[in-house]
């Protein structure tokens, strides 16, 4: 088995505000769940590593929306494989599709780190349980680059609670992103729909740690960079592209089939 396959309903917390379709961050949650789930069946899940003082980390990770993400209730299939193992570096490609179309595509870096070390550890274990499946859905595993911030929009600031917390008592990736989409005021996302996210992770962060969100714009219009601080160190960067919404369906003029559980 190459790739692992996932099947899952949108929930009402999974939804936007405004047209009760699959938020972005929502979609790359899921995929972090396939992904977990499919390293729980090769027994390589985070509770399998705590024996000998590992866990996982994702460092990096990006993500297109081909198409507008599917409304509340419906069903999303995530497809998700291992497309590169280096010595240290794990890469995962997928996609998410809705009625048998793809509507989202990335790639994430994983990493395996040892607990006392905080050091990356060598992939052996890996490259045995796992098959590689050499299915690029950008065509290469890019770089992060972090396009140059210029006029900043604006700002906020958080503290961590115990519900940015994951697995491993570190504030969780979907933290971040929530706090870059904060930074965007209600009549920006009311106009404007979230196409492509490109998100790099410095450092971590931990319960009660105050961390500020600068989103700036770019020299390309839409192209967005925010960038998170802990005490004026950068902990995330995160590039966000948008398009104006056109000829959007709306929940009330769409046929939605809501079936019956009995």
């Amino acid at each position: 088995m190459n790739k692992y396959i996932k099947t899952y309903n949108v929930i009402l917390n999974n939804m936007d505000l405004f047209e009760y379709r699959l938020r972005a961050i929502s979609a790359i949650m899921y995929l972090q769940d396939a992904f977990a789930r499919y390293c729980a069946t090769k027994k390589m899940a985070a509770y399998d590593l705590f024996s000998s003082n590992q866990y996982w980390i994702v460092t990096e990770f990006n993500i297109d929306f081909i198409q507008n993400p599917p409304f509340w209730s419906e069903e999303i299939e995530v497809e998700i494989w291992i497309s590169e193992i280096t010595k240290i570096k794990i890469y995962t490609d997928y996609e998410i599709k809705y009625k048998g179309k793809t509507f989202a595509k990335g790639n994430a870096l994983w990493f395996i780190i040892d607990r006392e070390t905080k050091r990356p550890v060598k992939t052996d274990v890996v490259s045995e349980r796992f098959e590689v499946l050499e299915k690029l859905v950008f065509g290469e595993h890019g770089k992060f680059v972090l396009p140059e911030p210029k006029e900043k929009i604006s700002e906020i600031k958080h503290v961590n609670n115990l519900s940015d917390l994951d697995f491993n008592n570190h504030v969780n990736n979907k933290s971040y992103i929530n706090l870059a989409e904060m930074t965007a005021n209600e009549e920006f996302r009311r106009k404007y729909c979230l196409k492509s996210l490109s998100i790099r992770f410095n450092r971590e962060t931990f319960l009660a740690d105050t961390l500020t969100c600068a989103t700036y714009k770019t020299d390309t219009p839409n192209l967005l960079t925010h960038i998170i601080e802990k005490e004026g160190v950068s902990v995330c960067d995160i590039s966000t592209r948008w398009e104006k919404k056109t000829g959007c369906t709306s929940i009330v003029d769409y046929n939605l089939d809501v079936k019956s559980e009995i």
